[in-house]
């Protein structure tokens, strides 16, 4: 089946490299209007910014951390364009922070920043834009998650608590917005090849990490893309609030 996303708008946080990049990339190949959003590498942001097919494409900086950003992308979106279609929710940070009991203002500190970004910024950023597709007859919202939610992370607890909650909410959006046509889909991928942990995948642990799938490899940001694209697309209504696992089973959950 063909995918025809012409005339719909897609905001895509984080999307200057990466999952992000991919998402943004194909959403664009198959004919949306994409909003590139990226925080701080303006030249690679660009970069990505001129692959993408088409016409009408905007690209906004802004800190999501700060409800200061997320009101700035908010604004900017909705002055620029009618509808409101589509919404990818992947900016955030991977980092560790284990248990070593060294100093308790740095973790609270670490809490802070994962869970301003990795949870508050897609809640809010949700929130927002649904407002405006309930306006507008309704819209699809994908949140990027992770396995980390499901199966512990010990060396990196704010992370994982931040994504169990980021999939609490979404289940409980789709349920309060389906009525009005608003469906929310969520990806939890394991090890992604790209950036943001290549330090642990291509490290002296990276057996290790390999190894977590039966495949013997960590997944393509192309692989997760491909899941997006039909969330935003193809994926049926009855499908919202559904939570689908793209970690090449190295992790699995009845």
């Amino acid at each position: 089946m063909k995918v025809d996303l012409r005339n719909k708008v897609a905001v895509v946080t984080g999307a200057s490299r990466g999952i992000g990049a991919e998402i943004a990339y194909l959403l664009a190949k198959n004919g949306a209007t994409v909003v590139l959003h990226y925080k701080s590498n303006r030249k690679v942001a660009e970069q990505t910014f001129s692959r993408l097919q088409g016409h009408g494409h905007l690209l906004i900086q802004e800190n999501l951390s700060k409800m200061k950003g997320i009101n700035s992308l908010v604004t900017k979106v909705i002055n620029t364009f009618e509808n409101i279609d589509i919404l990818v929710n992947n900016a955030g940070i991977y980092n560790m922070k284990t248990f070593d009991f060294s100093d308790f203002k740095s973790w609270q500190s670490h809490w802070r920043i994962n869970f301003d970004l990795n949870l508050f910024a897609p809640v809010h950023l949700s929130y927002l834009f649904a407002k405006e597709m309930v306006i507008r007859g309704g819209g699809r919202i994908i949140n990027i998650s992770s396995r980390g939610a499901f199966r512990g992370e010990p060396d990196a607890p704010a992370y994982g608590a931040a994504k169990a909650a980021l999939n609490s909410f979404s289940q409980s959006m789709a349920k309060a917005m389906a009525e009005k046509k608003v469906f929310v889909y969520t990806i939890a991928p394991g090890f992604v090849d790209t950036k943001m942990v290549e330090s642990a995948i291509k490290g002296p642990d990276r057996d290790d990490y390999i190894n977590q799938s039966p495949l013997k490899r960590v997944a393509t940001a192309r692989e997760i893309a491909d899941v997006a694209l039909f969330c935003a697309s193809q994926a049926p209504e009855y499908m919202t609030a559904s939570i689908i696992d793209v970690n090449g089973a190295s992790y699995l959950r009845t």
